[in-house]
């Protein structure tokens, strides 16, 4: 390693210097790469086909492909798809098929962010790893199954990355504080168990956020008389800033159960004080907010559709706002929800259509709903606006015509609620 590439290093955030080097090192989602899981065992014995890694940030997709590729005999190329193209693609790909066909050697594309890959660029690597030149390892915070295109998700395998636990990232902490080579080991760093608690729950499963506010932490507070730096939980708020709760963990879970619940019950001093209670313990109030816009539709619902709309309008008020005026429009959204009528007829129809979805194996499109419908079949697509606006067709897969999902309540605006698909029988 020479000078320039030892500074790099050296100055490089925690973050990158603490990265795991191999299997045995890396943290967390141990249900993708556990040990004998199929990844673990695909990884060792360097038979890894095309797959793309899909989860939050901070949860180990681009360490974990790192990994890989240090384990591999193969070839590396690594491209961002913010900042490449076709042509780096094709680059790519002229060389892959070079090594492949000369040396039987493949590559490996890691491609950060390949959700910004637009079709053409995806298109552009198909029939490389068709050809098993190519072998693509995409890392994306978005779900490939929406962002990127149906051809190149077909020919990989997904793997959903979790947010880390918070022990996960206690232990992650401890390592860096005590590696004397990568981490802060040097500098005599005393954390303490409070500020460990602190920057595992602020950190929300994100490890990068984690280690990178442990390291200004670090930089920033002054040597004591014993020559440590010791990094409490006040310190720990400052670096990551995120106010510790004033309360513990199963207090702050049961208040915002509290919350939840008085919005069922229609209570909206309750929810109101809960909501408000949360907030001075230092709950993120978006977390509320959030909260508020599930109950809107599984409480509300049909029976009151403005709920959700006032509740999205609160969340996307407090993002740009901040407290304290945010917090008038989530007041605003909070009593509307709670003096709505209420129905769970979204949530019970969701329930149903999702377990079906699950367990119906035979769900072929009818010939008369498809793109492109086959001949010699006489069932032609009725258009509704032809017919006054409805017509009765079949809809539903073969075997769940008759299913009726959603059932209107009696409350609000569902009341008196006629359904199409029942009064045509």
């Amino acid at each position: 390693m020479d000078l320039f590439t030892q500074n790099t290093v050296k100055n490089a955030p925690l973050y990158e210097r603490m990265r795991p080097n191999t299997l045995e090192e890396f943290i967390g989602q141990e249900h993708v790469v556990g040990k004998n899981s199929l990844l673990w065992r695909a990884i060792k014995s360097d038979m890894l086909g095309s797959c793309i890694f899909w989860g939050p940030p901070g949860t180990g997709k681009t360490t974990l492909a790192n990994i890989i590729t240090k384990s591999t005999g193969s070839n590396f190329v690594k491209l961002n798809a913010v900042s490449s193209g076709v042509g780096d693609a094709k680059k790519v790909i002229d060389t892959a098929r070079t090594d492949f066909q000369l040396y039987g050697r493949k590559t490996y594309l890691l491609l950060d962010e390949c959700h910004r890959w637009s079709k053409a660029q995806s298109d552009s690597v198909l029939a490389a790893i068709e050809e098993g030149c190519i072998i693509f390892i995409g890392s994306t915070t978005e779900n490939p199954y929406m962002s990127m295109t149906p051809a190149i998700v077909s020919r990989c395998r997904i793997f959903e990355f979790k947010p880390l636990t918070e022990q996960n990232i206690i232990s992650a902490l401890e390592r860096a504080v005590s590696d004397a080579e990568k981490g802060l080991g040097k500098m005599n760093v005393v954390l303490t168990d409070e500020a460990k608690q602190h920057y595992a729950w602020a950190s929300a499963g994100d490890l990068r956020k984690a280690l990178d506010a442990l390291e200004l932490g670090a930089k920033t507070t002054p040597i004591d008389k014993d020559g440590k730096i010791v990094i409490d939980k006040t310190v720990a708020e400052q670096s990551i800033q995120v106010r510790a709760l004033s309360v513990d963990e199963n207090i702050y879970y049961d208040m915002l159960s509290a919350f939840c619940k008085s919005l069922r019950g229609s209570d909206a001093e309750a929810a109101l004080f809960w909501s408000n209670r949360l907030i001075e313990a230092g709950c993120d109030p978006l977390i509320i907010a959030r909260r508020l816009i599930a109950h809107s539709s599984e409480d509300v619902g049909m029976a009151d559709s403005n709920a959700l709309l006032l509740a999205t309008c609160a969340l996307i008020s407090l993002k740009n706002l901040g407290l304290p005026e945010g917090n008038l429009a989530l007041s605003h959204a909070i009593i509307y929800t709670c003096e709505a009528p209420k129905s769970n007829s979204v949530v019970v129809a969701m329930n149903m259509a999702q377990n079906d979805a699950k367990n119906t194996h035979n769900d072929a499109v009818p010939n008369h709903l498809k793109n492109h419908p086959t001949q010699g079949n006489t069932q032609k697509y009725k258009y509704p606006h032809d017919f006054g606006g409805y017509v009765y067709q079949q809809y539903m897969p073969k075997g769940l015509e008759d299913r009726v999902y959603y059932k209107p309540s009696n409350n609000g605006r569902e009341k008196g609620l006629v359904r199409k698909k029942v009064w045509k029988k």
